[in-house]
Formats: structure tokens, sequence, C-alpha cells
């Protein structure tokens, strides 16, 4: 008889996930009749939002499910307190639907906390846990070392009664955090030391994103996660290399919970591939982290972050993503991910899916002395060398999801007197071969006819403010073809050049970067390698200003573009307005990065791969500055001789009424104040809806300057001061928000910090120094992240020796 639909086993050409390793158990044990259904699961801690490496964890697990006709949970692993909140869960939730993903199968581990328990006093009643009452740093010297098995613990042999009657009482609330725990009874001498009674509960009082204060007790990620994949009928479960060794507790916790011949089904067992890096990201949660907190990036969605939310804000859609993870692979070994790999899958996605039109993102004003009325062009969506490609049907997409044949594919361009053109498309004293606009010379313009320049306008300095050109008939000759934009019919358009976060290939070279399964399970104790932050690439957003042809106002908020020679462009979805559009560059054409030397993949071993493919690496291009007019030049120097940024200001030499709104400012505060304006005021300055003054923000920014409030306190007031029109540093004053440097008062925070963990106490009193992280952010968190941040390390050392 023949195996139902969902059993069968896919043919390889059927797959969307290679054949590997794990497929191939997979295959056996269907044949075999282990398994009536595939169920896999993708378990997320919401401590972060989802990244990358989630793009191709969940393909793994989703698609895995989907070949063998199963089905995948996703299932949020909220064992955390301290580290978890509802926006994290949500945020994952939204970007796994995005990803195309079924997520109508959503678990919560924090939902079988009292099936959990009851499987903690079970393995207590049959003399398999019991309750520790050393401190971790005793219990960590107990466990041995490589070469000397564990001392067993003067608590091991406790009664079943004494255990049971010590874990009700953890439960009730009796202990304090650190005071005892809940440990497996396994094997002291084992190699493996996760397998050396393992810590399964432990004591913590902190308020949870779902069950609030019900628990003060809470399980481990090596106890809750395997449970947890048993009572969802989990027939696989994927993870990252780094939980090989956990993978013997796995087993542990299956073979005596779940035995196969008392439950009727085959338990679950975890399988490990190899995770994957990719060059020019960082995805560890503390990292990301770190980078929204110091305003580096604005916030999780800021388009130049490797997570989710933040790549579909910069307009990659999920078939590229989805088409990125199918080709990764999935192996035993771990291994770096060329990112042209990534930035390839979303070129060709576009390529197919974005009609093209015309944008100048540096213009240049061309008078063409000789149009005496506009003309509408009627110009194709698909030029002739793109029309249809990657099509099957012949059939080529509009910006409005319509499909048409390509001749019938068009919009309506204007053409005027008054066109732009990009600057670096004239050259006065063009270079050999420049095959553009030149002084006497000849150039077709997309669509619109041949133009020949007769005069260049100059300003004092030399550069060209204004060409003068006669539009020529057919019979011209032209050295090249240049896009174009009516300056008086075309939408003036904010662009934001996106382009890799950081200058290396390997920012973080300390710690994998690329993450799949462990966005989540990170030791937050470990000492964080600060050296990524020299490598952030200061191009990274580049914000100019330009023009768009008039079309693109009929189509959707959400309609992708090719402009031409430019790159892919989309309209960013939270900053844009119907009347201050703002436009996203998802990608460039090709890759503008220059190659360096090769070099061959290794393991992280250290050993060769056996494939030696030569890999190109490539370092950062530098991103040139926007021309700019003679006027526009001498701001520029003036702001830069002031200490402004380069970036900052050229964009404020280009924008009159950012560079306005600074007018009053001292030369002294100027350098200061000058983010604030392009990064905080731009768009409500262009709007003319702000309603914060100068002086309002060089009071705002002095209070910062002074310690007297937080960066994250100041970004608060400043959007509240927009939204009321109330003075940032009286809300300040109004609210109490000024941060806490009080002496007395930061002490009597830190001694209850201390007091609530004190087995972390004695942690970091026994060498575990990177908890002073920990130590801080529970401080922070216990005076509403007012505490001055010098002050609290300084004291932090004092205090805990």
């Amino acid at each position: 008889m023949s195996q139902p639909p969902s059993h069968r086993i896919p043919p390889p050409e059927k797959r969307r996930v290679s054949p590997n390793f794990i497929t191939e158990v997979i295959d056996a044990e269907l044949q075999a009749g282990r398994h009536q259904r595939i169920i896999t699961r993708f378990p997320p801690e919401p401590n972060g939002y989802a990244h990358l490496g989630h793009a191709f964890a969940s393909y793994l697990d989703f698609m895995t499910a989907q070949d063998y006709g199963g089905v995948c949970h996703l299932r949020m692993d909220d064992t955390n307190p301290e580290a978890e909140t509802q926006e994290y869960a949500d945020s994952i939730i939204r970007d796994m639907a995005w990803m195309g993903w079924d997520t109508s199968h959503l678990f919560y581990a924090s939902d079988y906390y009292e099936r959990l328990y009851g499987y903690a006093e079970e393995l207590i009643q049959r003399g398999l846990a019991y309750v520790e009452s050393v401190s971790g740093e005793e219990m960590a010297r107990l466990r041995g070392t490589v070469d000397r098995p564990g001392t067993p613990s003067p608590y091991r042999d406790r009664s079943v009664e004494e255990n049971l009657n010590l874990f009700r009482r953890m439960r009730a609330g009796e202990f304090k955090n650190g005071e005892h725990a809940l440990r497996g009874k396994i094997d002291l001498a084992s190699p493996n030391f996760k397998l050396r009674d393992p810590v399964l509960y432990r004591i913590l009082h902190a308020e949870h994103y779902r069950t609030g204060n019900k628990w003060c007790i809470y399980p481990m990620y090596d106890f809750a996660h395997p449970i947890s994949d048993a009572i969802e009928g989990i027939t696989h479960s994927m993870c990252s290399l780094e939980f090989v060794d956990n993978r013997a507790i796995y087993d542990w916790l299956m073979d005596n919970l779940f035995p196969e011949n008392e439950t009727g089904r085959a338990p679950p067992r975890q399988y490990e591939f190899g995770r994957r890096s990719l060059e020019y990201t960082v995805v560890s949660k503390r990292k990301l982290r770190r980078l929204v907190q110091e305003k580096v990036v604005d916030g999780w969605d800021d388009p130049r972050m490797p997570t989710v939310s933040a790549q579909r804000r910069r307009g990659v859609t999920p078939e590229s993503l989805r088409v990125f993870a199918s080709q990764i692979g999935v192996s035993r070994t771990n291994r770096t991910v060329d990112i042209a790999i990534y930035e390839n899958a979303v070129r060709d996605d576009l390529n197919t899916r974005a009609p093209r039109v015309m944008a100048v993102i540096h213009p240049l004003k061309v008078t063409l002395v000789n149009l005496e009325a506009e003309r509408i062009l009627r110009l194709p969506y698909w030029p002739q060398e793109g029309a249809g490609e990657g099509s099957s049907d012949g059939l080529v997409p509009l910006p409005t999801g319509e499909r048409l044949k390509p001749e019938l594919a068009v919009r309506d361009v204007p053409l005027t007197r008054e066109i732009v053109i990009e600057r670096e498309d004239f050259s006065a004293n063009p270079p050999k071969g420049f095959k553009r606009l030149t002084p006497g010379g000849t150039v077709r313009l997309r669509g619109a006819g041949i133009i020949r320049c007769d005069e260049v306008i100059t300003g004092a300095d030399g550069e060209p403010q204004e060409v003068r050109a006669t539009l020529l008939g057919e019979e011209a000759k032209a050295s090249g073809v240049i896009h174009w934009v009516s300056a008086t019919r075309g939408v003036s358009i904010e662009l934001r050049l996106f382009d890799r976060l950081f200058t290396v290939a390997e920012p973080d070279s300390d710690v994998p970067t690329f993450d799949p399964e462990q966005m989540s399970h990170e030791d937050e104790t470990k000492p964080l390698n600060t050296d990524f932050m020299r490598f952030v690439n200061p191009q990274s957003r580049v914000v100019t200003r330009g023009f768009v042809e008039p079309s693109i106002t009929r189509d959707p908020a959400g309609a992708r573009y090719q402009f031409e020679r430019q790159g892919y462009f989309w309209r960013d979805p939270v900053d844009s307005r119907d009347n201050a559009l703002v436009f996203n560059r998802i990608i460039t054409l090709k890759d503008t990065w220059g190659k360096r030397t090769d070099t061959p993949d290794t393991r992280t071993d250290g050993k060769p791969k056996t494939e030696q493919k030569p890999k190109v690496k490539v370092e950062a291009a530098p991103v040139a500055r926007p021309a700019l007019a003679p006027e526009q030049e001498a701001t520029f120097t003036r702001l830069r001789q002031q200490g402004v940024s380069e970036n900052d200001a050229s964009l404020l030499a280009r924008e009159p009424q950012l560079a306005a709104y600074l007018g009053g400012a001292s030369e002294a505060k100027l350098a200061e104040l000058a983010p604030w304006v392009v990064n905080d005021l731009a768009t409500a300055i262009r709007e003319g809806t702000n309603r914060v003054t100068l002086e309002q923000l060089t009071e705002l920014v002095a209070l910062l300057a002074e310690g007297g409030i937080s960066m994250r306190i100041a970004k608060d007031v400043l959007a509240q001061a927009q939204q009321s029109g109330e003075a940032p540093a009286r809300i300040v004053e109004r609210q109490g928000l000024r941060v806490v440097s009080d002496e007395g008062q930061l002490r009597t925070a830190i001694q209850g910090v201390l007091d609530a963990n004190p087995g972390k106490v004695q942690e970091y009193r026994g060498g575990k120094k990177g908890l002073m992280g920990f130590f801080t952010g529970q401080v922070m968190r216990a005076t509403n992240g007012q505490a001055d941040a010098k002050a609290v390390a300084r004291l932090l050392g004092e205090m805990l020796g």
C-alpha cells in the first residue's frame, strides 16, 4: 500500500531544502515507519528582533516540514524573564509571517510552566533530580575538570521528601535568588560536562512579560526546550552545532520522561547543523542592542541593520530572503558565507520585478534653449534590453502589480525646457573615453533625443551651475546615453543611499557572527568585544536630495523601482509622506566594493575546507560626496571648519531650510546641534511642522552634554516636544527625568540589585567579571534608565570589590 501524500518522501526535484544529512535521517525514519508525520519547530527567544540568521534557520525548519507534508511550529522560547518582552515576541511573529511562514501553529514555552514543573517533580520522585544549596561558585568547582571527575555535592543524596519539600518552597517564593537550584542527577564522571548534574531550575524573582509574578522559579533552556518539543510532538529538533554537547541532556530527558514504549510514539531527537557566518555583519543581540542604544543606527528597523524588520523596511522582498536561505546549504561544519550571495539574491529578485524609471540623485540643471513647449513622452517601463527578463509568460510587471506585454507597459514622462541630469554626466574637462556630455559635445537623453552642449554657466569657483543645450534631430550622432528628469515637473525627493554597515568582512571575528539557532541563548555574562564598533562604515547611509519623474506619484507606496543607472529603490514606509517623499536605496545595480586578496574558506577548527574554492573578499569603496554649487560649497567648507561631519555638512549645504534653522547657533555649539537637525528634525522642518526652536534644542543638547540626561531620554523628550509644543527642557524637569548622580541614591539602588542577586555576586567575586554588564543593566532598570552610567560603573566596582 502506498503512503498517504503527507507521508511520502519527496523526490529531489520537488524539495525546497536540498537533500542533506538531516533529510537522509528523515527519509530513513519514514521508510522504517518510525514517524507518521514530520513536525519541526522554530524556537527563537523573544529577547531581540529576528535577524538574517533566522531567515536561514526558519527556512530550514519550515521548508523541511513542508517538503514532507508536515507542519512547523513557531515557539517563543521564553524562559528568561529578565531579557524577554512582548515587543520582541510580536516582532518575531510579524517577521516570520512576512517571510511567508504559516504562524498559525504558535506556541510559548511559558504556556508549559505548570507541566514543566510537574516533570521536574517527577524526576525528583524518581531520584533523578535534587535540590542544590551550594553557591554557584562552589557548584562550578564541584563539577571537576577535564582530568578530574566531579565531586558529589553534600546535598546530592537528600531524600525524595526533602527535595520535594524544598522544591515546592522554592516555587512558593521562600528563598532568595541563588539560594537553591534544582539539578539533574546524572553522571559526575562524564567527559561531557553537560551531564555533570546540570541545573534544571533556578530561582529568579523577576516579572515575566506573559505570566507576570506568578512564578519565581524558571526552567533552564536544556530542561524546557526538549520537554516542550516532546509536549508538541516534534519529530526532528534541528539546531546549530554549538548544541552538540547539549544533545546528551536532551536524550536523557527523552529516555527518562518520554520512553517510546510507554508513550506509543517516537520521542523527538536533536540534530545539529553547521552554523553560517555572514561577512560584513554582526547579529549578536548584545552588539545589535549596542548599535541601537548608542544611536549608531536609528532603531532595530534601521535599513542598515541585519534584522528581518530592517531588511523589510529597506525594501528587500521575502522571496529574495528565501532564495538566499535556500542557497546557503546545510552541512555538518561551520562556514562563512560571502555577502555577495545575499546581495545577488536581492538583485536577481528585483531585476525581474522592478520597472525602470528615471531619477537624478545629484542634479545639474540643463536648459534646452530651443524647446518651446512641453512634450509628453511615452516611455517603456522595461527598455528592450530588460523586457521580459525572468518572465515565463512574456509579460512584465507594472508598479501597480499588473502584468502586461512589454509594448503596453509604458508611462508618460514630461520633457520640459528645464531638466536636470547627474552632475557626473557632465565634464568640462573630460578624461579620455568619457562618453557623456561635454562642452560642444552631444549625448542622447534616454527616450527624448540628442542634445548638444552650447554653453556652460559657471560660478566664481569655475564649477558648472547650468548647462545650456540644443535639442537636435535624430540624424545627429551621440557619444552615449544619460538619464534625466524634468526640473519643473519632476518630483523632489529625499534619497537615502544605504550601504554595508561595516567596512571589513569580519567586524567581530572573535565571536561567530551569523548564529541561526541562537539569536537567543547567548551568554550575557561573557565580556563583549568592543572592537567591532571601530569598523562601522561612516558612509553606510548618505542622505541627498534629487528628482524623480512624476509617474511615480500614481503608483502604490509599496512599488519598487530600478532608478536607471542608480540602483533599486522604494519609498521608506516609516518616514515618507505624500508631500515629502523619501526613497531608500535597496541595493546598487552592481557590487560597488573593490576586491581584495583571495583567501580560502576555513572551518572553525582552522583546517582548510575539503573544497578549496577561493573566495573574494571586498573592502569598502569610498562614497563620493555630492557635487555642490559654489555657494553651497562655501557653506559646506564653513560647516566643516566648525566641526560638523562631512555628511551632515553636505546635506545642510544643499538644504537652505535646514541651514537656516541653525543660522543663530553659536560656532561652539554648531557641531553638537547639526546631527540633531539632520537626523531628528529634518522632516519636520521640511514639512513646516517643527515645534522645537533652536534655543530649546540648544538647551536640550546642553543637558545631554552636562550629563543631566541620557541619550535615550533626550530622544524621547524631543519626540514629545514635537507633539506637544512644550520645551524639551521643561518636559525633563516636569517629569523628573534628570540623570540620578547623587551617590547616596545610587548606592541604595546598587545595594538593592546586589541583595536581589546574591548568586551572581558570588560568581562575580569568584572571577566572572563579565557579570558587570548584568549588574549595570539591573541598576539602570531600577532607576528607569536615569542613573549616571559613569558613577554606576565606579560604585559597582567599589561595592563588588
